[in-house]
């Protein structure tokens, strides 16, 4: 009975020396932690955000060592950048030219730096080509009639408002009745009947038919004195070399010859005499162009010019049967076309 209760005894006196220890520390512990801080141990800063917060901010002189607060201490202890500081200093005082932003830069028409194109934006090279009508004036229109004309033409821009056009030009005219009846009666009184040599057929002067047309090649000058978004006008002078010809037909009775159906004859006119005549001319005018959006670069322009050709006296037409050949020559072109 006794060898069977001291294992017992034993386990409850190690039972009671552990929980002895247990206590022993944790009230160590305790004691420890109620300990009062050292006098000479400063106690943490507390930091006020609302009044942090409600105070002014001045820009002028930014406060870069920020020493109000202890959180930023590593950085009050450092030296202040004197390049940054002068480089924020936005007041008149401290600006200079070297440390300052450059001023606004005001934004006008692109400037371009290509061959194609001027430094205003505008292109530098020009093409363009057009048709329309010619009306003879003056002494000219009584002898002619109206008729077609067209031109081309190449040039440069030098800048937005000025340019040159280098152009050709083809001004049609019609031989008026009055002058094919008046021409039909000298060629009558002249040379009679005529025999054709092929058919043996004689004919006279009464189908007398006949034309007329200038063409020249000239140097134009151009002001452009409005420009908008889509529209333009335009003033053009120039000059330059001018050579008018003048025909007159005679239908006559021609023969042909086909695989099928063998000889045959047919009428078509031929020209009876040809007038020529060189001069130089001036011409001027007014344009209008439009195109389609502000950012196209095709204009579709017209325009009217007057035109004055400087015809004077040749051998060709003094000895000619139609002296009017070597007049003076004014007409109107109107000219409807596209330039780009």
């Amino acid at each position: 009975m006794q060898t069977s209760q001291t294992p017992r005894r034993l386990a409850v006196r190690l039972m009671y020396a552990a929980t002895a220890g247990l206590f022993t520390v944790a009230t160590g512990v305790a004691l420890h932690a109620q300990q009062p801080l050292p006098v000479n141990s400063a106690a943490p800063e507390t930091i006020n955000f609302l009044a942090e917060a409600k105070a002014p901010v001045d820009l002028s002189t930014p406060d870069l060592n920020y020493s109000s607060s202890a959180a930023s201490s590593d950085l009050s202890s450092a030296a202040p950048d004197s390049a940054a500081a002068e480089r924020f200093n936005l007041s008149p005082e401290g600006a200079s030219s070297d440390t300052q932003p450059p001023p606004r830069r005001r934004y006008g028409r692109p400037r371009y730096q290509d061959r194609g194109h001027n430094a205003d934006g505008s292109n530098r090279y020009t093409f363009e080509a057009g048709a329309g009508f010619t009306t003879p004036t003056g002494a000219t229109g009584k002898r002619t009639d109206l008729s077609y004309s067209f031109k081309a033409g190449a040039g440069i821009n030098f800048n937005r408002k000025f340019g040159v056009m280098a152009e050709y030009n083809y001004d049609h005219f019609g031989i008026t009745g009055g002058t094919l009846t008046s021409q039909t009666n000298v060629f009558n009184t002249l040379y009679g009947t005529l025999t054709n040599p092929t058919t043996g057929t004689t004919t006279n002067f009464d189908g007398l038919d006949g034309n007329a047309h200038v063409w020249s090649l000239t140097l134009n000058p151009t002001y452009t004195f409005h420009e908008g978004d889509k529209t333009s006008a335009y003033v053009v002078v120039g000059g330059g070399f001018y050579r008018k010809i003048t025909n007159f037909t005679l239908p006559t009775v021609s023969v042909g010859y086909s695989y099928f159906y063998g000889p045959y004859e047919y009428v078509a006119n031929q020209t009876l005499e040809n007038y020529s005549n060189n001069a130089g001319g001036i011409n001027g005018g007014i344009g209008f162009t439009y195109k389609a959006s502000r950012f196209a670069g095709e204009r579709f322009f017209a325009e009217a010019r007057y035109v004055e050709v400087f015809n004077s006296a040749s051998t060709n037409s003094v000895n000619s049967d139609y002296p009017p050949s070597n007049a003076r020559t004014g007409y109107f072109p109107v000219t409807v076309g596209i330039r780009f």
